[in-house]
């Protein structure tokens, strides 16, 4: 948003960020079977800590209210919630500086006739509210919606909770807004003939008029059997981003949501007319958006209707995010070949991610422990501690991944290295079960050569890797 989106120049932001629901949503990554990965992968992590990272963010926050224009009072009482904070609910407060140091980015980039809505739950809703109060101001709140949905189960302690918030702030006084109408049933199923009242029946015969829209909102949540459904446990309907693009925005604006995921927001504002920006941090659910949303469902292709970027398509863009962030590189490496990124690592933390695959007659997915070298100072040492993780790991494959070939000597010994680690034989097949790519080797379509990859899923078969 800082540095790709201009100021001013959005119509409407809709966002439905982690609700600091203190859950993991891995499910999306299930291979064809329904086995889940057996090992926990980042994806869409719902658990928060108040890490050295997050506390450098809260320190700073008063700073960056300031410089976003809010007045001294409110910095000063975030400097004293965050405190109180820090003491009781010391994950809550890494949450709301996580989304503070966010939604101070989408202010200025709203046009001044622009709107927001923020998709949250009661676990902090009200705690949302006060921050969006202080960074958009409390006169521009405009409504707090209730989504009402009936599915899933219930609980015999307490009632049912069947119910989200969604948060509708505006950048000003002057803002887009088309009034919308909804049905309300007659009661007996009668016609009221009420004068000046318009009467319709419905397709099963039941009598209604049609009223201005409400706050509440009954919308049926996307049952398990949907066509719309694409694997993600907080996926939204179309119907409910429908009415928030239509009410919120015109024919040829922008709409952007941060927080894309599966894209139906994307989804809504392409068919409603509108641009769009999606923005999510996972590669693989970017490769999944652009697959299934875009290219099958709405039949756009890349490079003419719609383009990715901030993902390294070369080297040198490969090389460029290795100098501005290492950690993110070594994601968009295991990503780009078809591995996750993994939160677990082992005794030498040393693993950047897996590459799982199902093996016929086995029961569990196996993996290939993936570990990324950016640098230039790849060593042996380096190959020998990937080769202790087949002996201390569950995983039956190692593979390294580095910027650039290593020369040629060097290369020689590391492939030696590699091919004393033996096979796997799988039915007949056999698979080294040490590999190495490099940079330029993913960029062509080389993939590790493995049994059939779960999460693919697009027919591709594995493309063999260099030959020593």
């Amino acid at each position: 948003m800082r540095d790709r989106i201009k100021l001013g120049s959005v119509d409407l932001i809709y966002l439905d960020p982690p609700f600091n629901s203190n859950r993991e949503y891995n499910a999306i990554y299930k291979d064809e079977t329904g086995r889940p990965l057996p090992d926990q992968i980042e994806a869409f992590c719902d658990l928060w800590t108040l890490d050295e990272q997050r506390e450098r963010a809260i320190r700073n926050m008063p700073v960056l209210l300031r410089e976003a224009g809010i007045d001294d009072d409110v910095a000063e009482f975030w400097k004293l919630w965050m405190n109180a904070l820090r003491n009781t609910q010391p994950r809550l407060l890494a949450y709301l500086s996580y989304m503070v140091e966010r939604l101070i980015r989408m202010r200025p980039i709203l046009k001044p006739t622009g709107s927001i809505y923020l998709h949250c739950d009661p676990t902090a809703s009200h705690y949302i509210k006060v921050m969006m109060d202080a960074i958009f101001g409390h006169t521009n709140f405009r409504n707090e919606i209730i989504w009402g949905y009936k599915t899933g189960g219930v609980s015999k302690r307490y009632f049912g909770k069947k119910h989200d918030t969604i948060l509708f702030y505006t950048r000003s006084g002057e803002y887009t807004f088309n009034t919308q109408k909804e049905r309300t049933y007659n009661r007996d199923d009668k016609p009221y003939r009420f004068k000046g009242v318009t009467e319709y029946q419905d397709e099963q015969g039941r009598w209604y008029t049609m009223a201005t829209m409400r706050d509440i909102w009954e919308i049926n949540a996307i049952g398990r059997t949907s066509k719309e459904r694409m694997g993600y446990a907080t996926q939204k309907p179309l119907a409910l981003l429908n009415r928030i693009i239509t009410a919120s925005s015109n024919e040829g604006d922008v709409v952007l949501d941060p927080f894309c995921g599966c894209a139906t927001t994307l989804e809504a504002a392409h068919r409603l007319n509108r641009q769009w920006i999606g923005i999510d941090i996972a590669i693989h659910a970017i490769k999944r958006v652009a697959k299934m949303r875009l290219s099958d469902r709405l039949q756009l292709v890349e490079g003419v209707n719609f383009s990715i970027e901030g993902v390294p398509r070369s080297l040198e863009g490969a090389k460029d995010l290795w100098k501005r962030d290492k950690y993110h590189f070594q994601k968009w490496a295991v990503e780009e070949a078809d591995g996750f990124v993994t939160t677990k690592r082992t005794a030498d933390g040393g693993i950047d991610g897996r590459l799982y695959f199902a093996i016929s007659g086995d029961r569990d997915l196996q993996s290939m422990a993936i570990e990324v070298k950016g640098g230039r100072n790849v060593s042996i040492y380096d190959l020998r501690a990937l080769s202790g993780v087949l002996d201390n790991d569950a995983a039956v494959m190692a593979g390294l991944i580095v910027m650039e070939p290593l020369g040629t000597t060097r290369e020689r010994n590391f492939h030696r290295f590699m091919a004393g680690a033996g096979d796997l034989d799988v039915m007949g097949v056999k698979y080294p079960r040490m590999q190495m790519l490099t940079v330029d080797d993913i960029l062509d379509g080389k993939r590790f050569r493995t049994p059939r990859v779960v999460g693919r899923g697009d027919g591709q078969q594995n493309l063999p890797f260099p030959s020593p």
